[in-house]
This record gives C-alpha cells, sequence and structure tokens, in this order.
C-alpha cells in the first residue's frame, strides 16, 4: 500500500508557471510507474503525464506537450510536475497516480493508488 500526497497547487496568472509535488509514504516509490491526470469542473478525468519508474521515459497529453514535465526523485520518493507556460484551460484539480502495471500508462484504470488531488487555478 502506498499512500501519495499532492502539493504545490495554487492561483496563477496565464502564463505563470507552477510546480506541483506528489509525496509517498507507506512504501518505496521506485516499483511503480506515475502519472498526473486532472479533472476540471464538469469533465472527466484525464491523462497529463506520466513517468517509467526508473524515470528514463516520460509521456505526456498533446494538450500540454512542450509545456510541462514530469520527472521523479525516488530517493525522496517524490513525483514532480512542473507547469510552465500555463492557461486558463490548465484549470484544474490534478491527482498523481500510482501504478505497478505497465503500458499503457495514459489510462487511469492501470492505477491502483491515487491522492487527494491539489486545485490548479489559471486566470486570465
Amino acid at each position: 500500500q502506498v499512500q501519495l500526497v499532492e502539493s504545490g497547487g495554487g492561483s496563477v496568472q496565464a502564463g505563470g508557471s507552477l510546480r506541483l509535488s506528489c509525496a509517498a509514504s507507506g512504501r518505496a516509490l521506485s516499483p511503480y510507474n506515475m502519472a498526473w491526470f486532472r479533472q476540471a469542473p464538469g469533465k472527466e478525468r484525464e491523462f497529463v503525464a506520466a513517468i517509467t519508474w526508473s524515470g528514463g521515459t516520460t509521456y505526456y497529453a498533446d494538450s500540454v506537450k512542450g509545456r510541462f514535465t514530469i520527472s521523479r526523485d525516488n530517493a525522496k520518493y517524490t513525483v514532480y510536475l512542473q507547469m510552465n507556460s500555463l492557461k486558463p484551460e490548465d484549470t484544474a484539480v490534478y491527482y498523481c497516480a500510482a501504478t505497478g502495471a505497465s503500458w499503457p500508462l495514459d489510462s487511469q484504470r492501470r492505477y491502483a493508488y491515487w491522492g487527494q488531488g491539489t486545485q490548479v487555478t489559471v486566470s486570465s
């Protein structure tokens, strides 16, 4: 069992940046592939980015490619999402998730462990 806690959300103007963190407890992060998902009001939760257990491979939704960067520090049991050039359409609750499964990492059904979410609000 692994517990995930997100932090770093907040309010920012369009064009700004935020860095989200996802801290794990209960077990080491290293066996798990990790991802960020988000859910905007009135919409379904969608994939944002994923990173393999070693950090060697990353995947991004087309909507965030080139603006967001996912990374991890297994020694610190933490996964990060650096978000640059934020847009109002990035406004959502952002969730961290962990899975022991492999590809496809963009499907939320692959993920057994979820954090409680952190709110990101981008104003125009």
